[in-house]
């Protein structure tokens, strides 16, 4: 594996401790596992067999991964797959399974390629031909849509936006413009101003902010976007692990999804010829094309007469 293994130094555990049992043998091919996204206590039963039989753990960070499984008593070769070492590391890895490894996938925390770059291993691994299994569990975007009081019944994972302002603003208006609970992720030291615009962008709308969820300093706090807004514009950038989730228009508020779309449009029309922007607003929205067009024509008129 090109030098990229490395072993933690717990010894093995004995049947009947803490740790895991003798492991059972694992059929070739590539487990995704998911870890604690804070309490350990939530660590499946499964997982951790499927851990202690693995040939080797694909894990984002040797020292987190190392730790995890130093508590639960494992000895097992660690191999690091991120976002600098991937291209590199990934042919091994596929040639490794091709030849009939069992290799468990990890990520940091939570269920991995939700989010890092374990996707493209998956994605390669099923192109050659190789088993992927799925040994599920805690997930921080499903965990905080679980206990944020928002509908459920339709929802967007989005991830992180873009850091940049003008591309943030961009993405959220068009992302504002769907009627789902949008499901987010961001850094403390980006949270007041994703709140900020979002609350400028999108109206009235209740949210959610869910950090360090699962740990001591569990905190979630549920309010409009202003609201939320104004509670992280001071003190200190929050720390942690954090979920953001932006409940959908209301039937009553269409007049704000409205000024959604129409701020998608003006904004999309910065960069690009209007059709191919009434185009990409329409991919995001679900509109026809051709009305946003219209609509676009009709907005810079209406700008130019202002």
């Amino acid at each position: 594996m090109g030098g990229a293994a490395l072993r933690s130094r717990a010894p093995a555990a004995e049947e009947g401790s803490t740790g895991a049992a003798a492991p059972r043998k694992l059929a070739p091919g590539l487990y995704v596992v998911a870890t604690p996204i804070g309490n350990l206590g939530d660590l499946s039963p499964r997982a951790l067999e499927t851990l202690a039989a693995a040939d080797a753990v694909v894990c984002e960070d040797s020292r987190i991964t190392g730790a995890l499984l130093h508590r639960f008593g494992l000895d097992k070769p660690l191999v690091v797959y991120n976002d600098h070492s991937a291209p590199r590391v990934r042919p091994q890895l596929i040639a490794r399974l091709a030849q009939g490894a069992a290799l468990a996938l990890v990520s940091d925390a939570g269920t991995p390629a939700i989010s890092d770059p374990g996707y493209r291993l998956v994605k390669e691994a099923h192109e050659a031909g190789i088993p992927v299994r799925c040994v599920p569990g805690p997930s921080a975007p499903i965990a905080a849509l679980s206990i944020a009081g928002l509908p459920t019944d339709r929802f967007l994972f989005a991830g992180f936006l873009p850091p940049r302002r003008e591309a943030r603003r961009r993405e959220l208006a068009a992302l504002g413009a769907i009627p789902v609970t949008l499901v987010l992720l961001e850094r403390g030291s980006r949270l007041p101003e994703l709140l900020a615009d979002a609350a400028e962008l999108l109206g009235p709308r209740t949210a959610v902010v869910a950090r360090e969820l699962t740990k001591i300093h569990e905190e979630v706090r549920r309010g409009t976007l202003a609201d939320l807004a104004a509670v992280y514009r001071t003190g200190p950038p929050p720390r942690g692990e954090i979920v953001v989730l932006l409940g959908p228009p209301e039937r009553d508020a269409q007049e704000a999804s409205e000024a959604a779309i129409d701020a998608a449009l003006l904004e999309a029309a910065a960069r690009l010829p209007p059709g191919r922007a009434a185009r990409e607003v329409a991919a995001a929205t679900g509109r026809k094309a051709e009305e946003l067009y219209r609509r676009l024509q009709r907005l810079r008129a209406e700008r130019t007469e202002g």
